[in-house]
């Protein structure tokens, strides 16, 4: 089968700055990935570039290729905005949109994109936040603020307005790194359900979860892609002295 996203080559630079070298990674439909190493080694970096959010920071440059389905999504005349509705973000911090109620916050890509059907917009919503775990939590409160939902439920809301728009992909940024265990928890079992219908990749420090999630796991260092496999064979049988180093504690 052919991977969702192929990676070939990969280089990111910031100015003169290159923060990642040499790329090349398959992603396969219905999987979770993550990718671990320590702070500042290009994992995040690397994340950004799959839906083009480098584009929005001055002197950021991607070379190579990210193909996604087959399609370079770096090609000229493809459009940032509709590829990013292919390829849904969340990020470290829950980000709602403060000024909308939670409904709101949930359809606004919808909005976005011209649908105004209130009983579509509705039957959306609910379907993206049963596939959050956040229904049963907020059926009543879909017309107050986003901003009264916990920590947890609004990084769940964050993750349902992704899902509304059907991505192929959806990219997590430490997605629980502000969480508490609880509400941790809740997001990694909620990962094993959504690969259903969606494809994750997942940037985190924590290797047990990365353990605990992922299908596959790439280890980073120093913007080099070191090593990338099956996550139980990588945590257990790295063929990598480097990889070994990190994941059994001994740097990182």
């Amino acid at each position: 089968m052919n991977p969702l996203l192929q990676a070939k080559d990969v280089n990111i630079f910031y100015g003169d700055k290159q923060a990642v070298q040499n790329v090349d990674l398959d992603v396969h439909t219905g999987t979770v990935n993550a990718l671990i190493g320590p702070s500042g080694c290009g994992k995040t970096t690397f994340l950004r570039a799959i839906n083009r959010m480098h584009d929005l920071t001055p002197g950021a440059r991607v070379t190579g290729q990210i193909l996604l389905d087959g399609e370079d999504i770096y090609a000229p005349g493809v459009d940032p905005v509709a590829m990013r509705r292919r390829v849904g973000m969340v990020f470290q911090k829950p980000n709602p949109f403060p000024t909308m109620s939670v409904f709101d916050n949930v359809v606004a890509g919808l909005k976005l994109a011209g649908m105004r059907n209130r009983d579509q917009l509705m039957a959306v919503a609910e379907r993206s936040l049963r596939g959050a775990a956040l229904w049963e939590e907020v059926k009543e409160r879909l017309n107050t603020p986003a901003t009264g939902l916990s920590g947890g439920q609004q990084q769940r809301l964050c993750i349902a307005r992704a899902l509304a728009v059907d991505p192929e992909i959806l990219l997590m940024d430490e997605p629980t790194s502000a969480l508490d265990p609880s509400s941790t928890a809740k997001i990694e079992e909620l990962m094993t359900e959504l690969k259903k219908v969606t494809t994750i990749i997942i940037v985190t420090h924590n290797m047990h979860q990365a353990a605990r999630v992922s299908d596959t796991t790439s280890f980073f260092l120093v913007g080099d892609l070191v090593e990338h496999g099956p996550t139980d064979r990588l945590f257990q049988s790295p063929r990598d002295e480097r990889t070994e180093a990190y994941v059994t504690g001994r740097f990182g």
